[in-house]
């Protein structure tokens, strides 16, 4: 009589399952062709021997898991199932890490089709965590930079089994090879997507799922009682926010040097000076997010296809150029000469503020990828527009006021309508598991912040300036100045309040995690 041993022995000759076994025999990948993951949820018993093997095998401390076990169930006793997904990278056809990243650390190698990370190359960014909606690259605190599974293809060059499969006890993770053409024609979508993970059709998954006949419609995340706030990013906050400012000032500049030429008082070589102030604080702030700083140029490095490298370039370009023209206010240049170079300018600057409204609107985080996002953006510029006015009335220059207020209250009506419009299409979409729990966190954990939000854009952004108006014409200089300091201060703590906002209540797609440790993020 056999033992339990030989048995299985036994068994894994007679199916050729690849769990336990040092070695690995499947076929190199011909053209058209790569390696990916196949994953037996029928056979998968949750012991989470896959996760602690990858981390051994890549000396990953616990809170950096590269493969993770996600736990779903459904139906009613005695109906009840149970559904496990161990998932690590999918290694993607299309991956959205790869596009994304501003330094090109990502690389998917032609021969195996394996999407492996350059260590070396990579600045802390974060920006392929949000891109990714598997929620694959990790954060590695200790060493400053994002890491995620490469498929062990140090092990698979040499013939040697993945560490993940050679640890599962069950058999339930195998690699083998896939057409890329015929599984993007016929299979994809009938193997590739399974309960609570994103479609396999963002980024074109690879990982072959093998999963129970007659799954329950009610299958669930065991985890939905777990709800975090996401990280705050706080010098992205006042990042986004300045540079906004000041190119919402540059086009007031724009405007004022614009209507000089009907006899409106000239901006001087200060106005222009404040203008750019903003971006030339913002933009160095933005290297504080990162996790290696000193590197931050590099980011410049994927004009191609990354977002990040877009704006990063336009708006340097932007900051150098603004600050070329408050030069050109001290010297005597030919007045259309110097329009066009404000018009160019600007250019560069709304180009800039898109490109960076474009970094959020992402598939994988549902609360930033909508329009509203871009007009919020460009609508912020509205305080810069304030600044300038605050800036005049210091200076005395009263005939520009009113014009001036006139666009900033324009502009905080808009981002008032903008910002409704944001909590109202949160509302219509019913359907949507991540914008409901985006909901949730608005009005659970930041109701005190949204009502702060809405008041200081309101008494800042309309009241105070129409105050202001209302001043104008009599001698009442220094008290239109203070109602203007206010008015800044007010109408620049609502943007920040929004923007902090905007970064602490988004809720990524994701795989389902577990029910104590949630989706091991922080």
């Amino acid at each position: 009589m056999q033992t339990p041993l030989e048995s299985f022995i036994d068994h894994k000759a007679e199916t050729g399952m690849q769990c336990g076994s040092y070695s690995i025999d499947i076929p190199k990948p011909k053209e058209g062709e790569q390696y990916r993951f196949v994953f037996d949820a029928t056979a998968c018993v949750g012991c989470r021997c896959c996760e602690v093997a990858c981390n051994e095998q890549n000396n990953n401390p616990a809170d950096v898991k590269w493969r993770r076990v996600g736990e779903m169930e459904g139906g009613e006793f005695p109906a009840f199932v149970q559904l496990l997904n161990s998932m690590s990278c999918n290694h993607c056809i299309d991956p959205e890490c790869l596009k994304g990243c501003p330094t090109e650390s990502y690389i998917k190698i032609d021969e195996t089709g394996i999407v492996v990370h350059d260590d070396d190359a990579c600045i802390g960014c974060q920006y392929c965590t949000w891109n990714c909606p598997y929620g694959v690259p990790t954060y590695h605190e200790e060493r400053n930079i994002v890491t995620k599974c490469h498929m062990c293809h140090e092990r698979l060059d040499v013939g040697e089994t993945p560490a993940c499969i050679q640890a599962c006890p069950a058999g339930a993770i195998e690699i083998e090879v896939v057409n890329v053409e015929e599984w993007l024609e016929k299979d994809i979508d009938a193997n590739a997507n399974m309960p609570h993970l994103p479609d396999a059709r963002i980024t074109n998954s690879t990982t072959r799922y093998i999963l129970p006949e007659n799954l329950p419609e009610d299958m669930k995340e065991v985890d939905e009682h777990i709800l975090k706030p996401a990280h705050s990013e706080i010098p992205l906050v006042f990042m986004t926010t300045l540079t906004q400012i000041s190119v919402g000032a540059f086009f007031a500049l724009f405007l004022g040097n614009f209507l000089s030429l009907f006899g409106f008082n000239s901006p001087s070589f200060l106005i222009a000076l404040v203008a750019v102030v903003p971006a030339l604080i913002g933009l160095p702030l933005s290297a504080l997010h990162l996790g290696r700083p000193f590197l931050a140029m590099s980011a410049m490095k994927n004009i191609k296809t990354s977002w990040l490298s877009r704006e990063a370039v336009a708006l340097g370009a932007f900051s150098g150029l603004a600050l070329l023209d408050a030069l050109f206010y001290g010297l005597a240049l030919n007045k259309f000469f110097h329009l066009l170079f404000e018009v160019l300018t600007l250019g560069v600057g709304v180009y800039g503020i898109y490109a960076q409204a474009m970094i959020y609107r992402i598939p994988a985080r549902p609360s930033w990828n909508r329009v509203t996002t871009n007009l919020k953006f460009f609508t912020t510029g509205y305080v810069g527009i304030t600044l300038l006015a605050f800036v005049m009335s210091l200076l005395g220059v009263s005939d520009a006021l009113a014009p001036l207020l006139a666009v900033a209250m324009l502009g905080a009506g808009a981002q008032l309508f903008f910002t409704y419009e944001d909590m109202r299409t949160l509302d219509a979409k019913e359907n949507e598991y991540q914008l409901q729990r985006t909901k949730t966190l608005y009005k659970e954990h930041f109701a005190k912040e949204s009502k702060l939000r809405y008041i200081s854009l309101v008494a800042g952004g309309i009241m105070l300036p129409l105050l202001t108006l209302l001043l104008v014409q009599g001698e009442h200089n220094f008290i239109i100045s203070l109602i203007l300091f206010v008015s800044l201060v007010s109408v620049f703590f609502s943007e920040l309040v929004d923007r902090f906002l905007f970064y602490s209540t988004v809720v990524p797609l994701s795989m389902a995690g577990g029910f104590f440790v949630g989706k091991q993020r922080g």
